[in-house]
């Protein structure tokens, strides 16, 4: 046969190695298993780099420091050593202290505080100086009536007209029983009417202690408590119209000429009122008011003093009560602008003071309980000056706020930190 050739060795079939066969497999599956290896620890890497290095951390709590509280030096009041006695500064109700007995004692002519405050209720000023009040016959023979049982009196013409003002000015500063009797009457028609309205304002205003039959005091069956006699004064100064009345040292009425207030201390050492009172069954009386300051904050003192000998010794005895209240007002400071009241430690071991925003005092009587709590927010880095809470003062029925910011900075923690310690990151 022609045109055919043998194979070439070449294009023969070369017999395979089994052995060698496997170990190039063996390669190339490592070869998989590494690149694959390679491919996941880079895929991890870049998810757990961006979130250990760049993930939020959890917040951590702050540590509370105990409050130690402000000491406060104690005051003794300089009351005298008979009848009955009560003070308060306005606006402190834990301030009410009084001595002597607490029974119901006669009042005198404080009674015609009442008198006044009553007949306002019904027949208010209204910013002016009222209705004008006509004296008829009946009126003017009230002066004889006081006069003779040696009533304090002021002169009255048949046909006089006054305001209502001027009416309780004559009651109020020179302590007249007769115009006193005339307003009431005025005001309500008969005397036992006023006593009726008296009763419901008493009632009104919480002094049930008091009771009241006539409008002047001349009678021993008015009678109080030094409890709500105080009260009775400060509502006398929450009248603006009393308030100023009983706060004047003189004036002149028409028909009657100028008229001196009784009160002996008006004008003294803060004194502004508030009436007088004499009588044999309650002695020598004094509803008194005094304006101080006291650290920059002007306080209101009202209080009684019923039962003494004569009214210069009781005077006396009211000037030194009211230099020993002063003595009872305490500035208490609670906390000063950096004092740390909570304290921050991060795990990577920043840290920073939680410290009172601004100085806080405040005017107390006495001795007060100061107590306080804190509150504190979580935090993390935070530049310094971060609001992170309060700290809350209480005092009595008073509480103040005050704001907590951090003290410096609370840095970031560093990279390595941040990849070992993925708990505190993921």
């Amino acid at each position: 046969m022609t045109g055919l050739r043998p194979p070439a060795a070449a294009d023969l079939p070369t017999a395979v190695d089994p052995d060698r066969e496997r170990r190039r497999r063996a390669r190339l599956r490592r070869r998989r298993v590494g690149v694959g290896a390679l491919v996941t620890l880079l895929l991890a890497a870049a998810v757990y780099l961006p979130v250990t290095l760049l993930g939020p951390l959890a917040p951590a709590a702050a540590d509370v420091a105990s409050y130690a509280a402000p000491a406060q030096p104690g005051a003794e009041l300089a009351f005298p050593g008979y009848g009955a006695t009560g003070v308060m500064a306005l606006g402190f109700d834990e301030s009410l202290t009084t001595s002597g007995d607490d029974r119901a004692r006669p009042i005198a002519s404080i009674s015609k505080v009442v008198t006044a405050l009553v007949v306002l209720d019904a027949e208010p000023l209204a910013g002016g100086d009222g209705p004008g009040v006509t004296l008829d016959a009946a009126d003017v023979a009230l002066y004889d009536t006081y006069r003779d049982v040696g009533g304090k009196v002021a002169p009255m013409t048949l046909g006089q007209t006054l305001t209502e003002r001027q009416m309780i000015e004559v009651s109020l500063i020179e302590s007249a029983n007769n115009y006193a009797d005339a307003l009431a009457r005025w005001a309500f028609g008969s005397p036992q009417a006023y006593v009726t309205a008296a009763a419901d304002w008493l009632a009104e205003n919480g002094l049930d202690s008091t009771t009241i039959v006539e409008p002047t005091g001349m009678s021993p069956s008015n009678t109080s408590t030094a409890t709500d006699l105080v009260a009775l004064g400060a509502l006398a100064l929450a009248d603006p119209d009393v308030s100023a009345i009983v706060g004047t040292a003189s004036t002149t009425v028409p028909g009657i000429g100028e008229i001196d207030n009784s009160n002996e201390l008006l004008g003294l050492d803060g004194v502004r009122g508030i009436k007088t009172g004499t009588l044999d069954e309650a002695g020598a009386c004094l509803l008194f008011a005094a304006d101080y300051t006291v650290a920059d904050q002007t306080v209101t003192v009202v209080g009684v003093m019923l039962g003494g000998v004569d009214h210069d010794s009781l005077d006396v005895d009211v000037q030194r009560l009211l230099s020993s209240v002063t003595g009872k007002f305490q500035t208490v400071t609670l906390t000063t602008a950096g004092d740390a009241h909570a304290s921050y430690r991060l795990p990577w071991g920043a840290g920073a003071e939680a410290v009172a925003a601004r100085t806080a005092s405040l005017l107390v009587w006495g001795d007060q309980a100061v107590t306080a709590s804190v509150e504190t927010d979580e935090v993390g880095p935070e530049p310094a000056g971060t609001e992170v809470g309060a700290v809350h003062f209480t005092v009595g029925d008073e509480r103040v706020d005050v704001p907590l910011v951090l003290d410096a900075p609370i840095a970031e923690p560093g990279a390595w930190w941040r990849l070992t310690h993925p708990g505190d990151v993921l």
